[in-house]
């Protein structure tokens, strides 16, 4: 940390454009970059060149780890990313739960109890979350409607299956008054407000893949509240044009499986949703989130992320810098089925 101090005293700029450190460490040595958001880092040799294999970790040009606000951090894929940032000494995560169990769990993650704050996410208040983002350097936005299988819905995909009936899907609905509208539109809307009015840089958002097709089934969950993915990607372009610097994740299906046992694979526009495999695990998942706040080449992009099955691929990604140079520049367009007027 002194060493570091050091080195960062001769690159400090004001808080509206701060300097991180990025280093590539592995067993053979590791690598630094510094760079400032938005710039592309320059690399310094801190030893043998690192491998491919190495971890990254980031760590604000104060010598202070990153402050990185997690919305939804109670949540499945919210508490990986929580934990994540908890475990690695270049991050100090800061919880948004909705209840005192939720707040329990983050502590037992590694949250500070001064770290975690209360909010509403349907309420859609951007003033709710003004304490919680006060000096943050980053935000991730983890919030999402849930739906809730309907049992008795299960009967009729049953019958269907007996009588060989195709198509036949169960039934969901909300919580009340957690309707994608509210959770996923005005309560994301909320948040990149907030984020904006704290100086909040950095935002990355956990999206869903499926939002260039407006038929896609999730939309018809929990009708007539339904139309998730229209929602979300109402938001998504709320954020793009809101000027914060941002990197929207749309992961494919969910696994509540462990990470780091498989190879990812990337694209933009609902592309990889015509393969046949398009899910991935959710630690998957929180680690991209995680990684994307020390790449800068992740800043004002989009992409889609699924994992191939365990016995496919060349083995557990690692060098994530490469999987988002893979996408070759590209990210997602918003002008397919663009939901700005909705």
């Amino acid at each position: 940390p002194s060493s570091c101090d050091r080195r960062c005293r001769s690159h400090r700029r004001p808080p509206a454009a701060p300097f991180y450190i990025v280093l590539h460490v592995s067993r053979s040595g590791c690598s630094m970059q510094v760079a400032r958001r938005g710039a592309a880092p320059q690399q310094r040799s801190a030893g043998p060149r690192a491998s491919p294999r190495a971890r990254t970790v980031a760590v604000a040009c104060s010598g202070e780890p990153m402050k990185v606000v997690v919305t939804g951090a109670a949540g499945r894929t919210g508490a990986l990313v929580t934990q994540k940032l908890a475990e690695r000494p270049g991050f100090q995560p800061r919880a948004v739960v909705r209840s005192d169990s939720s707040k329990a769990k983050v502590v037992g993650l590694g949250v500070k109890d001064s770290d975690v704050f209360f909010v509403d996410v349907a309420a859609g208040r951007a003033e709710d979350y003004a304490k919680a983002f006060e000096g943050a350097d980053a935000l991730v936005i983890a919030t999402s409607g849930v739906p809730k299988l309907l049992p008795f819905s299960l009967i009729k995909v049953f019958w269907a299956k007996f009588t060989g009936k195709t198509g036949v899907m169960p039934d969901f609905a909300w919580k009340e008054g957690q309707y994608p509208e509210k959770v996923d539109w005005l309560g994301q809307k909320a948040q990149v407000d907030a984020a904006k009015a704290a100086g909040i840089k950095r935002v990355v958002v956990v999206g869903s893949m499926g939002g260039t097709q407006p038929d896609n089934t999730l939309n018809n969950f929990g009708k007539p509240n339904g139309d998730i993915l229209k929602w979300k990607r109402k938001a998504e372009q709320y954020l793009i044009a809101s000027g914060l610097s941002y990197t929207i994740v749309h992961p494919g299906g969910l696994l509540d499986e462990e990470g780091g046992k498989r190879e990812l694979v990337v694209d933009v526009d609902d592309k990889l949703l015509e393969r046949k495999v398009r899910s991935i695990p959710r630690a998957d998942v929180a680690e991209v989130c995680v990684q994307c706040l020390s790449i800068p080449e992740t800043e004002n992009r989009a992409f889609d992320v699924i994992s191939l099955p365990p016995e496919e691929g060349k083995g557990p990604t690692t060098d994530f810098a490469a999987l988002i140079a893979s996408l070759n520049g590209a990210t997602c367009d918003y002008s397919i089925h663009s939901q700005a007027n909705l």
